[in-house]
């Protein structure tokens, strides 16, 4: 799974609608009086009692929903204190149009209905290009009536909030030639938003428009709607690291921007925003440490915050 400086998640596209002919295996019940259901757009794990809350988690690319299962270790916390946990086969997206967001929203919709879900405790996060999509997503069904699904909270994990700087930061991968693998990502990175906005110095609007946040601007509107909703942004800004692997300077980390982003809404007077930064705690499951890792959550405190009302 290749790394950017500030992360290369992208995802697989797919058609976000009700989908109950799908199901590849019907549900079965675990011992811990869990049911688990496996459909082609999520893997649901619900308790057969009402259950408390309901974690929807959308990983980065490549993630589906096993890859998350193995990176993110909450399932059993969750079963424990009865959190419905829905983990997302949803991802390559580093922004998300209209059409996406609908065609999202209704997915989530019926999978919460359908399965009897509570509508008034969900939370929604995500790891890197997933924290993304979490939040444009969540902002989107928070100002829309037509859902009944409003997140009381929202969460990301080290993403690439900044769409704008995340293509200069490629131009400064690109001019270092530092290795393989950072230019061959920037690359794609640079042709991908070039594609789709143009350059960002003449077409500054189009990436304000899409991204969640635009540091240059100070541009916020992306997450206007969410100003009474939860919100705890995780990153670990291991500059050495960066240094060390990626050559990459403080200014083209994520940790730089989400740090940002707290401080905008904080001024904002957003309700409840949590910047979170921690230290030596990412690490992929294979062991390899890595900043960029689902791991640098405190399951038990993230916990304590889905039931802390």
């Amino acid at each position: 799974m290749k790394q950017t400086i500030i992360i290369l998640f992208l995802v697989l596209a797919i058609t976000a609608c009700k989908d109950n002919t799908n199901q590849l295996q019907s549900p079965t019940q675990t011992p811990s009086d869990y049911q688990n259901i496996i459909t082609t757009h999520y893997q649901l794990y619900k308790p057969t009692q009402k259950a408390k809350a309901v974690l929807i988690l959308f990983g980065g690319f490549p993630e589906q929903a096993d890859d998350i299962k193995k990176e993110f270790k909450i399932l059993e916390l969750a079963k424990k204190n009865n959190i419905a946990v829905l983990l997302s086969n949803y991802n390559q997206k580093l922004w998300l149009d209209t059409q996406d967001k609908q065609q999202l929203a209704t997915l989530l919709q019926n999978a919460i209905t359908d399965n009897q879900l509570p509508t008034d405790a969900i939370y929604i996060g995500g790891f890197s290009s997933g924290g993304v999509v979490s939040l444009l997503l969540s902002d989107f069904i928070t100002a829309s009536k037509q859902y009944n699904i409003n997140p009381k909270g929202v969460f990301i994990v080290d993403s690439p909030i900044d769409l704008e700087a995340l293509y200069k930061a490629s131009q400064k991968n690109l001019a270092r030639q530092f290795s393989e693998v950072s230019v061959e990502e920037s690359t794609w990175i640079q042709n991908t938003l070039t594609e789709a906005f143009g350059p960002p110095e003449t077409n500054l609007d189009n990436y304000q428009n899409n991204s969640v946040y635009t540091y240059s601007s100070n541009y916020t509107k992306n997450l206007q709607h969410l100003k009474d909703t939860k919100i705890r942004l995780y990153t670990e800004p291991d500059t050495l690291w960066w240094k060390t692997n990626r050559k990459a300077d403080y200014d083209q980390m994520n940790a730089y921007y989400i740090k940002k982003l707290a401080e905008q809404l904080q001024a904002q007077q957003f309700k409840n925003v949590q910047y979170i930064p921690t230290k030596n705690k990412g690490y992929r499951s294979n062991g390899d440490r890595h900043p960029h890792s689902w791991s640098i959550i405190d399951v038990e405190d993230l916990v304590a915050w889905i039931l802390n009302d």
